[in-house]
């Protein structure tokens, strides 16, 4: 510390780190102070993380820390603690870590009249995918697009996972919903109904809409899951009422989209049978591209919304993991 500069400095060691739902993960900070500046230290050390959100006007309190006075805050609490390994050390520790915990934290140390902040991306490994309901395409406001996602075990996806999804070859040339109250669509193959064939590959942004009147389909966003994902082998093909039905006499559930994409995306599933979803949506996921399953590209296929009383398939199931 320069004799001029300040008298404490908060450092995080990473930018980003990296994890996945599930899991837990530190997030790194550290402080320094200048011991000649506060003396014997009668200032006691306040602690504070808080979460940026997505517009970075407003900030979630997460964790304070002061003295043997600790305080969680919201859906943190019994999951975070300060990690401690050092005098200087302000870590934080996030356990059993939830989708919504994907983001920017601030951690700010604070002593006396000084105070200093350092802040860590939390990236959670995952899968993007575009999704609109039964009534079709461009049917969804902001709040309804949110809750999708949710009924999909999955959450809205911010603009930074849907452009690290299309770096990895997203091409989709509908517009969606994304977590900032924005609408964006990725593509890599320029074609003249997604915006020109002589424009280049990116995420085209149609700006910000009216949340409530606004209507467009959606990008969510989901992790590894803790559960089994399979196909229901069953001697004959369903209806959607007995697809529901067959899977619970299994002692599991209808298997939400969300957990097809990370079923398909994370652990590499691969299965040219059509199934129902608890959406009502008929999908199959295919990991190995081949003639008559999906033949040019790995892909979770949509067969569409079946009529659920008259139309046959069979049906993927999820089994939770207590």
């Amino acid at each position: 510390m320069s004799e001029n500069g300040p008298r404490l400095l908060v450092e995080a060691e990473q930018a980003k780190v990296f994890s996945h739902r599930g899991g837990n993960v530190t997030l790194p900070c550290k402080f320094y102070r200048d011991p000649t500046a506060f003396g014997s230290g009668i200032h006691k050390i306040r602690i504070k993380w808080t979460k940026l959100t997505s517009d970075y006007l407003r900030e979630v309190d997460v964790f304070v820390s002061m003295g043997y006075h600790k305080k969680t805050y919201g859906g943190y609490q019994g999951r975070v603690f300060l990690k401690g390994g050092s005098d200087n050390d302000a870590s934080l520790v996030i356990t059993d870590l939830t989708l919504e915990d994907y983001g920017r934290y601030k951690c700010e140390v604070i002593e006396g009249l000084e105070d200093d902040t350092a802040v860590v991306a939390l990236e959670l490994q995952g899968v993007v995918f575009p999704y609109f309901p039964r009534l079709g395409r461009y049917n969804l406001n902001f709040h309804e697009a949110r809750q999708a996602c949710l009924d999909q075990d999955a959450v809205i996806a911010s603009f930074d996972q849907l452009y690290d999804a299309w770096r990895g070859g997203l091409d989709w040339c509908n517009a969606g919903w994304l977590s900032d109250g924005s609408v964006q669509y990725p593509i890599t193959k320029p074609r003249e109904p997604c915006g020109g064939q002589n424009t280049v590959p990116g995420v085209r942004n149609y700006g910000f809409w009216d949340k409530d009147k606004s209507r467009y389909d959606v990008f969510c966003f989901t992790s590894n899951f803790n559960g089994r994902f399979y196909y229901l082998i069953h001697p004959t093909k369903l209806t959607y009422d007995e697809a529901v039905q067959a899977c619970l006499n299994d002692g599991a559930q209808i298997a939400k989209v969300g957990q097809i994409f990370a079923a398909w995306n994370l652990l590499g599933y691969d299965r040219c049978d059509a199934g129902w979803l608890a959406d009502g949506s008929v999908r199959y996921p295919i990991s190995r591209p081949r003639r008559r399953c999906s033949p040019t590209e790995a892909a979770v296929r949509f067969v569409g919304f079946p009529d659920k009383k008259h139309k046959l398939y069979g049906v993927y199931c999820f089994r939770a993991y207590n």
